[in-house]
C-alpha cells in the first residue's frame, strides 16, 4: 500500500487536497468519488518526503489514537450506517476526511481486511490498542445479528460516558495534588534559598540556638550536601514505582490500594462499579452471553482488583450459581445494588436494572467529586499551617530572643 498525494474539487467547487493509502491511483480515485470530491491530479507521494523529518504539526497528526478519537469515529460510523451508506464507502470516507496520521493509517488497515474477507471485528482486533476486546466483542455481535448500526450508537454512548466518567475522577484528584506540588516546591526553595541566608546571620549571634532551628539548619544543610543523591534516589524511586505497577502483582496492589484512600478512595471505587455496570448492561442489551461478557468487562474496568472480583463471579456463573449469589461473594457492592440485581435476574430486566445501578453509582460520584474539595480543604490548610509554622519559629524565634536580650542590656 502506498501513499498518494490528491488534489480536487468538493461538491461545492472548492480546492481540496489531501493524503490517501491505497494500492493504486484508481482505488483512490475510487475513495474520493465516494465522498463527492472530484479528483483533479492524484499523484504518489515520493520516498524524500516520505523520509524527510517530520515538522511538528505531523508529530501530532502522528499521535496515537485517543478515547475523543474513537468516539467520533464511532459517531460517524453510526451516521453512516444508519443512513444507509456501504460500510467500505463509509471507511473511506472517513480515512479521506480524517487528519489524523495515526487513525487513517488503523482505517486504511480495516478497509483492507474487508477487502481480504475478513470480518470488521476481526480487523478491529489487529489493533488492541485502539479498539480493546469490550469494543471487538460488541461489534463481532452486531456482525452476528446484524445491527451492526445499534452497536456503533451504544459503542459512541458507551465511549462518551467513560470519557465524561474519567474526566470526573481526574477533576477530583486534580486540586489536591497540584496542592501537595505546590507544598514540595516551597519546601525545596526554602530549605535551598530561604534557610542559608538566615544561617548566616545566626553564626553570628554565638548564642545557642533553639532546638526547633538546629533542626531546620540541619535538615537545609543535609539537603544542599547530598541533592545530587536525593534527586537520583527521587527519578530511580519514580522509576521502579512505574516497572512495578507494570507487573501484575503491582497493577493489583496499586489498585485496590486506591480503594482505600481516605477520600479519593470511595470515589474511584463507585467509578469503577459505574464503568462495570453500564459496560455489561450494554453487552448484555447487545446479546454477548453472559460469561463472555463478564470477561471482555473484567479487562476494561480500569482496575486489576476490581476486574479479578468480575473474574471471579465469572467462574461462579460458569460453576452454575446465580449473578446475585456471585456479585455478594464479592465484596464490592452495595446491600441495595445486590437487590437490584436479583430483581432483575428474577423479571428478566438485569440490564435494565444494571443501567439504573450505573446511573445511580455516577450520581454518587457527582456528589463526592462536588463535596471532595469542602472534605480535603481543612486538611490541605492544616499541612500548610503546620509547614508555615514550623518555618516562621524555627527561623524567627531566634531573632524574637535576640531582640529580648538587646532590650534587656
Amino acid at each position: 500500500m502506498s501513499s498518494y498525494a490528491w488534489r480536487g474539487r468538493d461538491p461545492r467547487g472548492e480546492l481540496v487536497q489531501g493524503v490517501i493509502d491505497a494500492d493504486t491511483d484508481d482505488a483512490v480515485a475510487d475513495q474520493l468519488l465516494a465522498i463527492g470530491v472530484t479528483p483533479l491530479a492524484i499523484t504518489t507521494k515520493t520516498d524524500t518526503a516520505a523520509h524527510a523529518p517530520q515538522s511538528t504539526w505531523q508529530a501530532l497528526r502522528a499521535a496515537p489514537v485517543s478515547g475523543l478519537d474513537l468516539l467520533v469515529f464511532s459517531r460517524q460510523m453510526y451516521t453512516l450506517q444508519k443512513a444507509g451508506v456501504p460500510i467500505l464507502r463509509a471507511l473511506a470516507g472517513l480515512q479521506a476526511s480524517t487528519d489524523k496520521r495515526s487513525l487513517i493509517q488503523v482505517i486504511a488497515d480495516l478497509r483492507a481486511g474487508l477487502d481480504q474477507g475478513r470480518e470488521l471485528a476481526t480487523a478491529m482486533a489487529r489493533h488492541p490498542a485502539v479498539f480493546d476486546g469490550f469494543y471487538v466483542a460488541m461489534i463481532r455481535v452486531g456482525e452476528m445479528t446484524g445491527r451492526l448500526t445499534e452497536a456503533f450508537g451504544r459503542l459512541a454512548e458507551h465511549i462518551e460516558s467513560e470519557l465524561d466518567l474519567r474526566e470526573r475522577v481526574k477533576q477530583a484528584l486534580r486540586y489536591p495534588t497540584m496542592v501537595m506540588v505546590a507544598i514540595a516546591i516551597a519546601l525545596v526553595v526554602v530549605n535551598v534559598f530561604v534557610i542559608p541566608t538566615f544561617a548566616t546571620v545566626f553564626a553570628g549571634f554565638k548564642a545557642e540556638l533553639p532546638l526547633l532551628t538546629r533542626a531546620l539548619l540541619g535538615f537545609s544543610n543535609w539537603m544542599l550536601r547530598w541533592w545530587p543523591l536525593l534527586l537520583a534516589a527521587v527519578i530511580g524511586g519514580g522509576w521502579a514505582l512505574k516497572a512495578w505497577l507494570a507487573t501484575p502483582a503491582g497493577r493489583y496492589r496499586w489498585d485496590r490500594a486506591k480503594l482505600r484512600l481516605p477520600v479519593a478512595g470511595p470515589i474511584v471505587l463507585k467509578a469503577t462499579l459505574a464503568r462495570f455496570a453500564r459496560s455489561f448492561a450494554m453487552a448484555s442489551r447487545s446479546g454477548v452471553p453472559i460469561t463472555r461478557a463478564m470477561t471482555v468487562v473484567a479487562q476494561t474496568v480500569d482496575n486489576a482488583w476490581v476486574g479479578e472480583r468480575i473474574e471471579r463471579m465469572r467462574d461462579g456463573v460458569e460453576r452454575g450459581e446465580s449473578l446475585s449469589r456471585c456479585a455478594a461473594a464479592s465484596g464490592v457492592f452495595t446491600p441495595i445494588v445486590l437487590q437490584m440485581i436479583t430483581v432483575g435476574e428474577e423479571t428478566g430486566e438485569l440490564d435494565t436494572l444494571l443501567i439504573e445501578i450505573a446511573e445511580m453509582y455516577e450520581r454518587d460520584t457527582d456528589y463526592a467529586i462536588k463535596g471532595l474539595s469542602a472534605s480535603i480543604e481543612p486538611l490541605l490548610l492544616a499541612v500548610i499551617g503546620v509547614f508555615v509554622l514550623l518555618l516562621a519559629l524555627g527561623i524567627f524565634m531566634p531573632l524574637w530572643n535576640l531582640g529580648q536580650a538587646a532590650r534587656g542590656g
